[in-house]
């Protein structure tokens, strides 16, 4: 009897387990490619390169067609990361400010195993990536410059300079930089996959310079790295092709674990493409904009495939990097803490099928890193209100996007209707609110 009522009870605690396990918090993946505009996603409309393992994954989930970001990385980084819009706290480039709390805090605080692997460029402090919410870290670009010492040639991709959790490793046998880290995360994924875990991965890729990589014709494993100003396009297609292979292996590496219906994996990019690449998309060329104000420098791709989602849904609302952060928050069901102010709104609606209060706009910041000054002389500080079509500038600049694209024509004041007037000083109002709140 005693022997059947072990057994009984041990039924029982695996059912229990089972049930507990069903009912978790959802797992989040977020892959964020650096220097990738939306005119190079197939699912977009783009035909210059082959992107089938995003394509897929857009149309197993939902594509946003009006995601942006800040038209630089650190920008775009610091911003994701906090909901806060730019304003608030960029200081400099490379660098987040220790006081700021990140999705990964919440998270972790929540009960979440987290991780990082990929570019950091957020603080050169030894304990920066685990003192803003990561357990785990594999990253480029921490305390080291992305320079080696010894070569001066560039460190991410071939036989790369990482540092594992604040160590740094060094790779000398032919190793390519992206497929460490996709190894460090499918690791991370199986010795977490009983609980919840968040995985942030910043990719390397496809960030000049542009270089072959493994499945490159002339790959070269014995390449001490790039050396400075490799940018040479000819090599904007293997860097694309790659960044999609990378992608692939992190959704094999969720099924392989058995958690696709519990895992949400988010696709976007920092900012717009490197401006010597032309892509084509929907029968037109865009050169990329990266460090510009115009679409081509903010206008990134934006796919989430999990739980709940229809498959090939497209919502066609706006979204800022910001929105990240408090969508995150909805997803694991945590509750931000009120006494940080965050700019952001929750898109997890969005998500379900649902329409909840989408934004109807969005504010942009932004300081130009100096390195970037000479090449864009005209930019220093500057902010813009948008909608979907249209956009004003704090100079009063006020563009339709549907008919100006590159931002060559404002509208002049007795083109606009009553309808176009109100709009265009409700954008003025809110750039008024968020300019007025930079810090000192």
């Amino acid at each position: 009897m005693k022997h059947l009522l072990k057994i009984s009870a041990l039924i029982l605690t695996l059912i229990c387990c089972a049930e507990a396990g069903e009912s978790r918090a959802p797992n989040i993946i977020l892959i964020m490619a650096d220097d990738m505009g939306y005119e190079c996603i197939g699912a977009y409309g783009g035909t210059s390169y082959s992107t089938p393992n995003i394509d897929q994954l857009s149309a197993q989930g939902m594509r946003f067609e009006q995601c942006h970001a800040n038209p630089a990385c650190t920008p775009s980084r610091v911003k994701i990361m906090t909901g806060r819009y730019n304003v608030y706290n960029y200081t400099r480039f490379a660098q987040l400010k220790r006081g700021e709390r990140t999705f990964a805090h919440l998270l972790k605080e929540a009960g979440y195993a987290t991780c990082i692997a990929g570019k950091w460029q957020l603080g050169q402090t030894h304990d920066a990536p685990r003192h803003f919410g990561f357990d785990q870290s594999l990253l480029w670009q921490h305390t080291r410059s992305n320079f080696s010492n010894e070569t001066q040639t560039d460190t991410r991709y071939e036989n790369p300079q990482l540092e594992r959790n604040g160590n740094e490793e060094d790779y000398h046998k032919g190793e390519f930089g992206p497929d460490l880290l996709v190894d460090y995360i499918g690791q991370f994924i199986k010795e977490n996959k009983h609980k919840p875990f968040l995985v942030y991965y910043p990719m390397l890729l496809p960030h000049s310079p542009f270089v072959p990589n493994p499945d490159s014709v002339d790959w070269n494993p014995k390449s001490p790295g790039a050396t400075r100003g490799s940018m040479d396009p000819d090599y904007f297609d293997d860097m694309v092709r790659y960044t999609d292979k990378m992608l692939g292996r992190v959704v094999a590496q969720v099924e392989a674990a058995g958690l696709s219906e519990q895992t949400y994996i988010i696709f976007t990019a920092d900012n717009g493409s490197l401006g010597n690449t032309v892509s084509q998309i929907s029968g037109r060329g865009v050169r990329g904009g990266k460090g510009q104000t115009t679409n081509a420098g903010t206008h990134v791709p934006l796919l989430v495939k999990g739980p709940g989602i229809k498959s090939g849904a497209v919502y066609p609302g706006l979204i800022d990097f910001s929105d990240f952060f408090p969508t995150f928050c909805e997803i694991a069901e945590i509750t931000p803490d009120p006494k940080v102010d965050i700019n952001g709104q929750s898109f997890f609606s969005q998500l379900n099928g649902e329409l909840r209060a989408p934004r109807k706009l969005s504010y942009c910041w932004y300081a130009i890193p100096k390195f970037m000054e000479k090449k864009y002389p005209n930019i220093k500080h500057i902010s813009w209100a948008r909608s979907t079509r249209y956009k004003l500038y704090r100079n009063g600049d006020f563009y339709d996007l549907r008919n100006d694209l590159l931002e060559t024509t404002p509208l002049q004041k007795n083109q606009l209707d009553n309808e176009l007037t109100k709009l265009r000083n409700e954008m003025a109002k809110l750039i008024k609110e968020h300019d007025a709140g930079r810090m000192e």
